[in-house]
């Protein structure tokens, strides 16, 4: 299903002509989220995130592939954009992430620090002078962490 549903998901989104940076899906017993952060060259306004709504809810509601009720979001990264693969984390080497795990790792599920390094498996995060390697497999979620104030990533 999960395939179908990756296959379903980019097709659709694609067509209509925008980028996607990344979606979650979390079933539960009786229903299910499925949020996706779309993107574009000339960035995401509001009516686009209803165009891919519509077009998408509605072909999922033909193809019939979520077994439970589900609710559908759809939205931009924004600038604390959630990650999901190494080719993203790399991008942001140098900035600030908070990651939550799965599983404890060092006795720990929550790590908030500077991404140092990142390989095909593993994202590599400092904290207090420390570094974290943190196996993509084991990550639940991972967000950039804005610094409002400043205008920029924290440091």
């Amino acid at each position: 299903m999960q395939q179908e549903l990756d296959n379903i998901i980019r097709s659709t989104v694609n067509g209509l002509g925008y980028d996607i940076w990344g979606y979650e899906y979390r079933p539960q017993a009786e229903s299910a989220l499925l949020r996706i952060f779309i993107e574009s060259e000339n960035g995401i306004s509001i009516d686009d995130c209803s165009i891919v709504s519509r077009q998408l809810g509605a072909v999922l509601d033909v193809e019939d592939i979520i077994p439970v009720a589900y609710i559908l979001e759809i939205s931009s990264p924004g600038i604390d954009r959630v990650l999901f693969d190494p080719e993203q984390y790399a991008q942001y080497i140098g900035e600030t992430v908070k990651i939550r795990t799965r599983l404890p790792i060092n006795a720990r599920r929550n790590f908030k620090g500077e991404i140092v390094a990142v390989t095909e498996t593993e994202v590599i995060v400092e904290i207090d002078n420390l570094d974290y390697e943190i196996p993509f497999e084991l990550i639940d979620r991972a967000r950039l962490q804005i610094d409002i104030k400043m205008g920029k990533f924290k440091q």
